[in-house]
This record gives structure tokens, sequence and C-alpha cells, in this order.
């Protein structure tokens, strides 16, 4: 155990050793929290280790510098994102002002957009990435850790069909053609105090079926909602990953397993250089048009899924659709209340 979340050892069944055991523990941590801190996954240290240094050096550039990676039109998770202009409490409708933290966003890796053709909504998901040219070797240090997490997340639905009592290639079929998303996250050391309710991320759930995070040691970091209600820091040995289930996944176990929500919070000592942290997580977006139905043995006999059928791409644009409304609401809320002051 770190900080109230199951600290798991992949390897045994990665290597074929034990591999019920493995199934066993993970299970038990789904079904309890939805997270859990991964060793022996196979992710080589140096690629961690290198994208953290290179994407450290493109966030240390200036302002106007990193903008030019901004983009442009509706695809909006590729390339760089500026300090605090995005939130993610929005998701939740919350009213709070925007996290504190600038980002840089991979999609696939591979092209696609051919096979998605005669399906327009599907254009963003697998839009081409914007690759920073500078510093030299960001670009290559992103790709390197994207193909790394894309590796092991094909490793860990391996393990969570076996959990959920199904073939261990039960999920093959369904990510060959994934949108995935790769965030490199940073948060520097802050300058000023943040505003009411604003946090490094805000509490929110992810959408996707997994995510797989690295992240650096520092005051002020991720912490997660606990059974009981209680918000418990999580922080893994170094060379750990953690693991967290989305939404999808919660969707696709007849709400068996746990989406829970988490958090970054903000460091004690606002001024702090040990303060700045760094964190490149990987969301798990299965292909765009595969089904996310109940799967058979989380569905109790006799009784119905509760939910229906739906695409991989629907439900995440369902989310995204949601969090809109729910940033539009919180926005109009604001609004009022200082109307009314």
């Amino acid at each position: 155990m770190s900080g109230g979340v199951p600290a798991i050892d992949i390897a045994p069944f990665l290597d074929g050793s034990d591999k019920p055991s493995v199934a066993r523990l993970v299970a038990e941590a789904c079904e309890r929290i939805g997270f859990v801190i991964v060793s022996g996954h196979g992710v080589p240290p140096e690629v961690i280790d290198n994208a953290f240094e290179r994407s450290r050096a493109f966030f240390d550039r200036p302002r106007a510098d990193k903008d030019r990676w901004h983009p442009e039109g509706p695809s909006r998770q590729r390339g760089f994102h500026g300090f605090a202009t995005r939130g993610l409490a929005y998701t939740l409708g919350e009213d709070t002002p925007p996290d504190l933290r600038e980002t840089y966003f991979l999609g696939p890796v591979d092209d696609h957009r051919d096979h998605f053709s005669d399906l327009p909504e599907a254009a963003n998901a697998y839009a081409p990435n914007i690759y920073p040219d500078k510093p030299e070797g960001a670009a290559e240090a992103l790709i390197a850790i994207y193909r790394a997490y894309e590796r092991l997340s094909a490793d860990l639905m391996r393990i969570f069909a076996v959990a959920l009592r199904q073939p261990e290639n039960y999920f093959a079929e369904f990510i060959g053609r994934h949108f995935s998303i790769l965030s490199s996250h940073h948060y520097p050391a802050l300058r000023e105090v943040p505003k009411p309710g604003q946090l490094r991320t805000g509490a929110h759930t992810d959408y996707g079926a997994l995510t797989i995070l690295a992240m650096t040691e520092a005051d002020g970091g991720l912490e997660v909602r606990m059974p009981d209600g209680a918000w418990q820091p999580v922080r893994p040995p170094r060379g750990a990953l953690v693991v967290n289930l989305g939404d999808m996944m919660a969707r696709w176990t007849n709400d068996r397993w746990t989406s829970t929500l988490h958090r970054v919070a903000n460091p004690r000592d606002l001024e702090s250089a040990r303060s700045r942290r760094q964190s490149i997580g990987y969301f798990m977006h299965p292909d765009y048009d595969a089904p996310i139905r109940a799967i058979p043995s989380c569905v109790p006999e006799g009784e119905k899924p509760r939910f229906p059928t739906i695409s991989a791409g629907r439900h995440i644009a369902m989310k995204i659709a949601a969090s809109h409304d729910g940033a539009a609401v919180a926005r109009d809320a604001g609004q009022t209340r200082r109307g009314r002051r």
C-alpha cells in the first residue's frame, strides 16, 4: 500500500509466471478504488526520464515561442496549451478557475484517418499531431514514451481481461486503431496565491478506458478520493507508474469497476522551487468505432446491463459535450453571482 492505493508488481503476469495472482489483485483494486501503483511494467526508465527532461526544456522556453505549437481549429488535444487556460473541474460543472498547469498533447502516432474516412465525426480523434522542433529531441522523446505507454496499455488490457474472467485477448480487437492521448503536464512553482477553489488540477474523473501516469516528486501532487470520502496523496516509488480507470471502463464493466475522482493539490509553500512538478499521462481510448457493451461476466444472471451499447468515440464525444455544458453552466452561475454583489 502507498497512500491507500494498492501497489502491484505486474511482472509475474507479463512473464507468464503467475497470471492468476496478478489478475486477482488488480480486480480487487479496480473494484475498490480504481487506482493502482504498478511496478514490473517494462517501460524503460530512460524513456521516462528523457521524456521528462525534454518536456522540461520545452516548458522552459518563452511563452511566445511555445505558443507557436498551439493548435488551430477544433482539434484541441494537440500541441501546446498555456498555463491556466484549461480547467478539469468544469467537467463536473464546478465554477472554479482554470488549472495551474501548462500542457503538451499528442494523439495517435499512427495515422488511421483513411480507415475512418467514412466517419466524419472521427476526424478530430485522429487529427495529425503537432510535433515540437525545439528543443532538439523533444518530439522524439514524446513519441518514445507514447509508444511505451501504448504497449503497456495493451498489456494492462490483457490483465484486465483475465481479471474479468474473460479470454486474455478479449480487448485486443477493440484497440488496434485506438485514439489515445498523451499529455505532458508542467506545474511550475507558483508566484501568485491561487484564486479560491483553484488547484493545480481540479477534481475530475477520466473519460477513457484507463490512464497511465508517471510523475516527478514535488510538494503538491496527485490525490485520490478514497471510498470513505477522504483525499489521500499518491506517491509512487521511483520507477513505478500510477494506473487508474476511466468512466469508459466503469461502463464496460457495468459499474463493477470504479472510476474515481482525483485531483492535483497545490503546494504548501507556493514560492518553493521544490514545488515544481511534472507528470506525463496516457489516456487510453479504444478504436473510435469499438462497441462499449457490458462484459458478460459483469452482468448478473437474469439482469440487463445498466447501460446501452455505445461506441468508444460516441462515449468520449458525450463526455466532452457534457464538460462543455458544465463549463458554460459554471461560468453562467459565476457571472450571476458576481452580478448580484
